[in-house]
């Protein structure tokens, strides 16, 4: 497959951050796969598809990635080393006068800086570099974003890798209620906090 072949899954699309580099996405070929490649050289952004799913419905997911390697000094619980090879995001809809006000008023300030409001809340799988497999970490930016560690470490990498989440139990766990309409899943690789480099290819999820 070229690198410039078309999306083969509609609505994808690259949605940058503030102030970052965009990490380069493109569909390839990898190890037997048609996959989403990402690399990050001190760089940040997401892959995204809107989706809209009633919470009723939210269920289980599947997703796969090829990690190349860690990213060098980086920990996704450190605010100043927050980067990732791989994480898939789950992003849901919510009632936001339950959230506290300085909450909001984040909210308000992101809207104003990016164009859009960040979603109530986000479940994040990642491929941490120390952690341990099964650690919940709250996002050091902003506690609407949790973080759940599926791989872990050098032992795991360069191979695919195949998960199958229970998205409304890992919720539940997260965050301590049920989850309101799942409204996108995104991809991403980055590395600009520890200014290094990132590697992967992606398995976009698909909801069953």
């Amino acid at each position: 497959m070229p690198d410039d072949a078309p999306l083969p899954v509609a609505g994808w699309a690259a949605v940058p951050l503030p102030g970052k580099a965009p990490t380069a996405y493109r569909w390839t070929l990898h190890d037997g796969r048609v996959s989403l490649a990402a690399v990050s050289s001190g760089s940040a952004s997401l892959l995204r598809l809107r989706v809209d799913l009633p919470a009723d419905r939210v269920g289980h997911a599947s997703f796969g990635w090829w990690v190349d390697h860690l990213v060098e000094g980086a920990h996704v619980a450190d605010a100043g080393r927050e980067d990732a090879a791989a994480r898939v995001l789950f992003a849901f809809a919510g009632d936001e006068s339950k959230l506290p006000q300085r909450t909001r008023l984040m909210f308000d300030l992101a809207e104003a800086l990016t164009g859009e409001r960040p979603p109530y809340a986000t479940l994040m799988y990642v491929y941490e570099s120390t952690a341990a497999v099964g650690t919940l970490i709250v996002n050091p930016h902003s506690d609407r974003v949790r973080k759940l560690v599926v791989d872990s470490g050098p032992t795991t990498l360069r191979q695919w890798r195949d998960h199958r989440r229970d998205l409304r139990a890992d919720f539940r766990a997260a965050f301590g209620e049920d989850p309101g309409p799942l409204v996108a899943m995104a991809l991403m690789s980055d590395s600009d906090n520890t200014r290094s480099r990132a590697k992967a290819w992606y398995l976009p999820p698909v909801l069953d």
